[in-house]
C-alpha cells in the first residue's frame, strides 16, 4: 500500500501543477476575464468528473479482463497524462492563432469559440486524471483485498497530500524555469509514476495472481447500495458545491489581509488543502474502530462554515496567515473527514461506485463557484453569500435539536444535542459581533460584480479606490502625466488614444482634455461606474461622443480590434507583483501594442517601483520590442514612465512640451498643484531621465519579462525564501 501512496502523492502534486499552469497559459492566450477563468476551471473539474465516472462504468463492464493488469493500466494512464505537459501548451497556442484568424470582435462568440477550444484541449487529459482513482482502487482490490473497502479514502488522502505540496513547489519552479519548463517537470513526474508502477507490478507479481489462494481470477460482484444510501450522493454534491463556492467567497474576504500576489492566493489554497489532508487522515484513523459518525460532525461543519465571519472581520487583529488558518482550516478539515467517509460508505471498495460518487462531488465543485461568483457576490455582500452557502449545513446541523428522542445523559446523545442548540446563537453572535471590510470606511460607496467588490472612499485629495480591499490608486499627478507626456512627445497632431486600466479615470479624463477620441478598457465593470465619485465632471466626460468605455481584458481587446492609435497608455494594477499583472508588462504584450500603434505613435508604460530584477526585466522587454525607448523617473521612489515608439522620440524641452498642449490640457496637468505651473511639472520630470541600459545593467542576468517568465510575480527564491 505504501507504493500506492507514493503514486497518488506525486499524481496529486502534478494535478495542481497542471491546473495552475494551464489556467495561466489560457489567460495569456484568451484573456484575464472572470468568464475565461471560470471556463478553464470548470472544464478542468468537468474532465476530472467525466474521467472518474467513465472509468468506473468501464471497470464495471470489464473488471475481469482488466483486473489482472490494473496496475499496468494505471501506469499507462499516468504516462499519457505526462504527454499533456508537452501538448496542452501547444494546443492552447494553436487555439489562440485560430481565434486571431477568425477576427471575432463579439464577446459572446469569442467566449463560445475559446470555451470550446479549451474544452477540447483539456477534457481528455483531465479525464485521464479523473480515471486514476477508480483504476487504482481496482489494482488495490486485486492485490490487497483487506484494504479494498477503504481504498478510496487512502488514495484520496495521498492525492490531497501531494496537492498541498503542489501549491508551493510549482511557484518556485516557475520562478526558475518558467511555465513551459514547469509543465515539463510535471511530465517527468508522471513518467516516474509510470515507471515505478510498472516495476512494482512486475516485482510483486500481484497483478497477475488470483485474488486468493486457489481462487479464480474473476472478481466477486459487489453488493448493491441500500436505497437509503443514495442520500450520500446528495451530500457529496453539497460538499463539493459548498466548498468551492465558499472558496470564491474566501478569496474576496481575505484578499484585503493577504494581498493580491500569487503567493497570497496559493496560501489560501494551501490552507484549504492542508485542512482537507488533516481531516482525511483523521477519518482514516477513526474508521479503523468506528463506522457511525453520528450527527455531531455535521453540526460542527455548520459551526466551522461560519468562522470566516469573524476571521475576515476588521474588528479583530490577526496576521493574514492566522486569519486563513482560523477561518478556513476547521471547515476544510471537517470536509476532509466527511467526503472520503461518504465515498467509502457508498462504494465499499467498488471502483465503479467510487467513480460515480467522486463525479457527483466534482459536479458540485463545478456549480459552486458559478453560484458564488455569478449569482451571489454581484448582488449581496460576502457575509451574506457565506451565510447562504452554509445554510444547508446549518439546517442539517440543527436536526438533533428537533429530534424526537429525549436528551440523555449519555455523551453520545447529549453532546450533539447541545451543539445543535448552540448553533443558531453562535452564528448570530458571529454575524453581529463581526463586520464587513467596507465598514472600515465611514464615507464610501460600494459596488459589486462578478469580478470584484469595489470601494470608493475618502474626501478631497484623500480619495481612494479599492478593489477587493486592495488600494488601486489615488488622486495623483502621476496618472495625469500618463496622458500628457506621450501626447506632448507625439510628433504630430493626435487623432485618438487608448488607455488600458480605468482606475479613478484620471488618465482617461486627461486624455479627453486634448479634444480627441479616447477609448478606455477596464476589466472590472464596477470601476468606471464610480468615476463620478472622484471627478465632478465625470458625467460630461462619459457622455461626450469622443468617449468610449469598454469592459474587457485590455490585452484581449487589442488582439480583437483592428483599430490603430496614436497613443496607448497603460497603468497595470498595483503592486508591481500583483498576480496576472505580468501579462501587461510582457514582451509578448508589447508585440501586440506595437501592432496597434500608428507609425510614429507613442506607447506609455507606467512601472511602479520594484526590485532590480523586475525593473530590468520590464526595461529589457521594452528595449527588445521597440527601437526607441526613453525612461523618466517620477520622484525618488514612485516609479518610472517609459515612452516607446518605432520612430525616434524628439529631444524636447519642457517649454516645447507645454507649447504643444491645448489650453484645456495644460490646465488639467496642474489642476491639483498648489502653484500651478506646467513648465515646472515637465522640467522636474525631464531632469530625471535615465538611460534604459542603466536599468537593465542593475540586473544583467535577468531575462526579459515574458508570458513564460513573469519575473515580477514570482520572486520568492531571489528574496531568499526557502520552503
Amino acid at each position: 500500500m505504501a507504493w500506492y501512496f507514493v503514486f497518488f502523492f506525486i499524481s496529486g502534486f502534478c494535478s495542481v501543477l497542471y491546473e495552475l499552469v494551464w489556467l495561466r497559459l489560457s489567460m495569456a492566450q484568451f484573456g484575464v476575464t472572470t468568464a475565461m477563468v471560470s471556463i478553464v476551471l470548470s472544464v478542468f473539474m468537468a474532465g476530472l468528473g467525466l474521467g472518474s465516472w467513465a472509468s468506473g462504468v468501464w471497470i464495471r463492464r470489464s473488471a475481469n479482463s482488466i483486473g489482472p493488469v490494473a496496475l499496468r493500466l494505471y501506469a499507462l494512464i499516468e504516462l499519457l497524462i505526462g504527454l499533456s505537459g508537452i501538448l496542452v501548451p501547444r494546443e492552447l497556442d494553436f487555439g489562440h492563432g485560430v481565434l486571431e484568424r477568425m477576427g471575432s470582435t463579439s464577446s459572446a462568440s469569442y467566449y463560445l469559440v475559446s470555451g470550446i477550444w479549451v474544452a477540447l484541449t483539456m477534457i481528455p487529459w483531465c479525464a485521464l486524471m479523473g480515471a486514476t482513482i477508480p483504476v487504482g482502487m481496482l489494482a488495490i482490490e486485486r492485490s490487497n483485498s483487506r484494504q479494498a473497502s477503504r481504498s478510496f479514502s487512502y488514495l484520496y488522502m495521498a492525492n490531497v497530500a501531494g496537492a498541498v505540496v503542489g501549491t508551493v513547489v510549482p511557484l518556485l519552479l516557475i520562478e526558475e524555469l518558467g511555465f513551459h519548463g514547469t509543465v515539463r517537470v510535471g511530465s517527468a513526474c508522471n513518467a516516474l509514476i509510470a515507471v515505478l508502477a510498472l516495476a512494482v507490478s512486475f516485482m510483486a507479481g500481484s497483478d497477475t495472481a488470483p485474488a486468493a489462494a486457489g481462487g479464480s481470477q474473476e472478481l466477486a460482484p459487489h453488493p448493491p447500495s441500500p436505497p437509503r444510501s443514495r442520500w450520500i450522493l446528495l451530500l457529496l454534491f453539497g460538499t463539493g458545491l459548498t466548498s468551492m463556492g465558499l472558496e470564491v467567497v474566501w478569496v474576496r474576504q481575505f484578499t484585503p489581509y493577504v494581498g493580491t500576489m500569487v503567493y497570497a492566493f496559493a496560501s489560501i489554497l494551501a490552507v484549504y488543502l492542508a485542512g482537507t489532508l488533516f481531516g482525511s487522515r483523521s477519518y482514516r484513523k477513526w474508521s479503523l474502530k468506528k463506522t457511525d459518525e453520528g450527527t455531531l460532525p455535521w453540526t460542527l461543519l455548520a459551526f466551522f462554515a461560519l468562522l470566516p465571519l469573524l476571521a475576515a472581520s476588521p474588528s479583530i487583529s490577526l496576521d493574514g496567515e492566522l486569519r486563513l488558518i482560523f477561518g478556513i482550516a476547521p471547515f476544510t478539515g471537517m470536509l476532509g473527514f466527511l467526503t472520503p467517509m461518504l465515498v467509502d460508505r457508498w462504494a465499499h471498495g467498488n471502483p465503479e461506485k467510487a467513480g460515480k460518487a467522486y463525479a457527483v462531488n466534482v459536479l458540485g465543485c463545478i456549480i459552486g463557484p458559478l453560484v458564488a461568483g455569478f449569482l451571489l457576490l454581484p448582488w449581496i455582500s460576502e457575509r451574506w453569500a457565506l451565510i447562504l452557502l452554509a445554510l444547508p449545513w446549518i439546517v442539517i446541523g440543527l436536526r438533533p435539536a428537533f429530534a424526537g428522542s429525549p436528551v440523555a445523559s449519555n455523551g453520545d446523545v447529549l453532546l450533539p444535542r447541545l451543539a445543535a442548540y448552540l448553533l443558531l446563537p453562535f452564528g448570530a453572535m458571529l454575524f453581529f459581533s463581526s463586520g464587513a471590510y467596507e465598514r472600515m470606511y465611514k464615507q464610501s460607496e460600494v459596488l459589486r460584480d462578478s469580478t470584484a467588490t469595489v470601494i470608493a472612499t475618502g474626501t478631497g485629495m484623500g480619495k481612494l479606490l479599492l478593489v477587493n480591499g486592495y488600494g488601486m490608486t489615488s488622486l495623483t499627478p502621476i496618472t495625469k502625466m500618463m496622458a500628457h507626456l506621450p501626447l506632448s512627445f507625439l510628433d504630430r497632431q493626435p487623432r485618438n488614444a487608448l488607455v488600458i486600466c480605468f482606475g479613478m479615470g484620471t488618465t482617461f479624463r486627461s486624455l479627453h482634455s486634448w479634444g480627441i477620441p479616447v477609448t478606455v478598457v477596464e476589466l472590472v465593470p464596477s470601476v468606471p461606474r464610480l468615476f463620478g465619485y472622484f471627478h465632478s465632471d465625470a458625467d460630461a466626460v462619459l457622455s461626450s461622443p469622443l468617449s468610449h468605455v469598454v469592459i474587457d481584458d485590455g490585452r484581449r481587446y487589442l488582439e480583437r480590434t483592428t483599430e490603430q492609435y496614436d497613443v496607448i497608455t497603460i497603468d497595470p494594477p498595483p503592486p508591481v507583483q500583483a498576480a496576472g499583472s505580468s501579462l501587461l508588462y510582457s514582451e509578448n504584450f508589447y508585440t501586440v501594442i506595437r501592432q496597434h500603434l500608428r507609425p510614429g505613435g507613442v506607447f506609455q508604460q507606467w512601472l511602479p517601483m520594484g526590485d532590480e530584477p523586475t525593473v530590468a526585466s520590464v526595461a529589457l522587454a521594452l528595449k527588445r520590442s521597440f527601437p526607441y525607448v526613453r525612461v523618466f523617473a517620477f520622484g525618488k521612489s514612485w516609479g518610472y514612465h517609459f515612452l516607446a515608439s518605432d520612430q525616434p522620440l524628439p529631444n524636447r524641452t519642457a517649454a516645447d512640451l507645454v507649447q504643444r498642449m491645448p489650453p484645456a490640457a495644460a490646465a488639467d496637468l496642474v489642476e491639483w498643484d498648489r502653484e500651478p505651473n506646467a513648465l515646472d511639472r515637465f522640467s522636474r520630470l525631464l531632469k530625471n531621465e535615465l538611460p534604459i541600459d542603466k536599468l537593465i545593467a542593475e540586473s544583467p542576468r535577468t531575462p526579459a519579462l515574458s508570458d513564460d517568465r513573469p519575473i515580477n510575480e514570482y520572486y520568492a527564491l531571489r528574496d531568499g525564501w526557502t520552503p
